[in-house]
């Protein structure tokens, strides 16, 4: 057994939070691109985009996350194509990430009254000149709430990458937890930081849904 003081602990597993917080955000900001390409997509009505998309989406949402974490992790070793751990994780995040995002901004759009849709085809705007200066500025005031909220699932969905060796914070713990036999404590501790990421995005959602209830 290896003693560590709770320093020591603390300051190992605040390194490996940088992970965390790195992998979040590739998942989070890939996601949103993937995301915003394929509602594009299903707006302007591509020929077999609705159905592709929604088949996509049923994919990524109708499957665990880690499942996807194994298939690309061992999967694509498989066929020959050797990946890092931080590559699956973040492919997989980002996939994921994707499939939630363009579901929660097509709602936002949906949201649109027909109205806007009609009124600026009346001033004789194409399809880009509509979602730019009409409909996705409005899509966008709603849809902030709810994306930033689902940031939490992706900052808490970062701990299933540990299965495949990627070491952010919850695999950080588990190493520390065997080398110390202290895992209420270290788990405590992980336990913490997840709560100093999350919380205060929980608590920023809310306030942005109640504002815009406000200003509606």
């Amino acid at each position: 057994m290896i003693e560590f003081s709770l320093w020591d602990i603390f300051r190992n597993l605040l390194l490996a939070l940088r992970w965390t917080v790195g992998l979040s955000l590739i998942g989070f900001v890939g996601g949103g691109i993937v995301g915003l390409l394929l509602l594009v997509a299903r707006i302007a009505r591509v020929p077999g985009a609705g159905r592709g998309i929604a088949l996509y989406v049923q994919l990524f949402q109708g499957t665990p996350l880690l499942m996807q974490l194994f298939l690309a992790y061992f999967g694509l070793a498989l066929i020959g194509i050797e990946t890092s751990a931080l590559f699956a994780a973040a492919l997989c995040l980002t996939l994921y990430a994707s499939a939630y995002l363009t579901e929660i901004w097509r709602g936002c759009v949906d949201a649109i009254p027909r109205g806007q849709w009609e009124a600026s085809a009346s001033l004789a705007l194409n399809l880009r000149e509509q979602l730019r200066y009409v409909i996705l500025p409005q899509a966008a005031r709603i849809a902030v709430a709810p994306t930033v909220g689902f940031m939490v699932q992706v900052v808490k969905g970062t701990a299933l990458a540990s299965v495949i060796g990627f070491v952010e914070v919850t695999k950080a713990g588990q190493m520390i937890s065997n080398a110390t036999f202290q895992p209420f404590l270290v788990y405590s501790c992980v336990a913490l930081l997840y709560f100093a990421l999350c919380f205060p995005l929980s608590l920023w959602s809310r306030r942005l849904e109640r504002g815009w209830q406000a200003h509606a």
